[in-house]
């Protein structure tokens, strides 16, 4: 069994809006007081405060008359505001991501309920302190005989509402297919494959650039708290969803046809977070969402009985040439054909990549083989000829 998230959008009445956003608010103060009390108690006292202290904390926090308001709204989201809180801060503490950071009311925010805190019969949520149903828009039906074991409650900085119910299905595999693929991701073109096809980057922020940044700067000249700010940002919050949907929806098609077409799959192991340091290349390669497409590729791999290889991103996959493995020395950007001077092959860089990337993961998945080799430099000192891109 898999576990499963179908996320739908829904559109509340507005007792329900008020007390989703009310439950919203109080996870977020909880969630915040919490994240203030450990933070001082390390730096004040060097006291390491966990999840105990602070679900202690919150019974205390619902006896003071200011913050009563937290006894209206179920105490499930509460609590699992506070073990997130905990699995940020193990997250820290093993290197995996930063410090937590405070949430704040113009993100949105989410809540959570477990199976005590909500009831699914006949195919409708009922969440607690809730008497009518969410009117859930439902894309796709739920597996038959699937009970959701947690819901999530989510708020977007536009204003949509969306609910995500998670599942345990039993996902079948798909047929075994006697083609393998190597992947060279990339900006002017976002994936060439071994077998010759680029698949050009669709560039969904520049897309909407000039209009995102016409209505960003209306918001920058709004005054702050007014009302006509909030519109201001509900505008740009609503063109950044734009991006993000489209973006979504691309890779989910991309990963999906690599995933049916192919039984291994071989990318590069990219350090994302170093190459957007390169303040030229950062826009273009967060718009690539690199990191994306291949989580997609992991979890669809272990889904549908595919392999997906990952090789070492020092692997002179560009600098090598695929017909006779010579390496030359340097390789700039802007080279994007080039002829190797052993063997005078006739290379397109991106192609070339790909086919030495599917023979490295070829070689690490039979026989568990080093994919870096030796000696990353050409033997030879002579020059290479290269073709500049027109």
């Amino acid at each position: 069994m898999t576990q499963k998230a179908f996320k739908y959008r829904f559109y509340p009445t507005t007792e329900q809006e008020q007390l989703l956003r009310k439950t919203l608010g109080c996870t977020r103060l909880v969630y915040n007081r919490a994240l203030t009390a450990r933070t001082q108690g390390w730096y004040e006292r060097q006291e390491r405060i966990g999840y105990k202290q602070t679900s202690t904390m919150l019974t205390h926090w619902k006896k003071q008359p200011e913050l009563a308001f937290l006894n209206e709204v179920s105490c499930v989201p509460l609590q699992q505001g506070l073990r997130h809180l905990q699995q940020a801060f193990s997250n820290f503490f093993a290197g995996r991501a930063r410090y937590p950071n405070f949430k704040k009311k113009r993100n949105g925010g989410s809540a959570e309920f477990t199976k005590s805190a909500f009831r699914y019969k006949d195919g409708n949520v009922y969440l607690a302190k809730c008497t009518q149903p969410l009117p859930i828009r439902w894309s796709r039906k739920l597996p038959n005989g699937t009970i959701p074991s947690t819901v999530t409650v989510s708020l977007t900085p536009s204003g949509r509402w969306y609910i995500s119910l998670l599942v345990d299905v039993e996902i079948q595999p798909l047929p075994k297919k006697a083609k393998n693929v190597g992947i060279d991701l990339g900006i002017t073109s976002l994936i060439a494959t071994s077998d010759g096809d680029k698949v050009v980057n669709p560039k969904t922020y520049h897309t909407k650039y000039r209009k995102l940044r016409k209505l960003q700067k209306g918001l920058s000249r709004k005054v702050k708290g007014s009302r006509n700010r909030e519109k201001a940002r509900r505008k740009v919050a609503s063109i950044h969803a734009q991006i993000v949907d489209a973006r979504t929806d691309f890779l989910h098609k991309l990963t999906t046809q690599l995933i049916r077409d192919n039984q291994v799959i071989v990318v590069e192991d990219l350090a994302v977070k170093n190459m957007v340091k390169n303040h030229k290349l950062a826009s273009s390669i967060s718009d690539a969402s690199w990191s994306e497409l291949v989580r997609q590729l992991e979890y669809k791999s272990e889904w549908y009985g595919r392999e997906l290889v990952k090789i070492d991103r020092w692997f002179p996959s560009s600098k090598r040439c695929s017909n006779c493995g010579h390496i030359v020395e340097k390789m700039p950007l802007e080279i994007r054909q080039w002829e190797c001077p052993e063997c005078s092959a006739e290379h397109d860089r991106d192609v070339n990549a790909s086919l030495n990337i599917l023979a490295a993961g070829l070689a690490v998945s039979v026989c568990g083989a080093t994919v870096r080799p030796e000696q990353s430099k050409s033997v030879k000192a002579g020059a290479m000829k290269q073709k500049p891109k027109l």
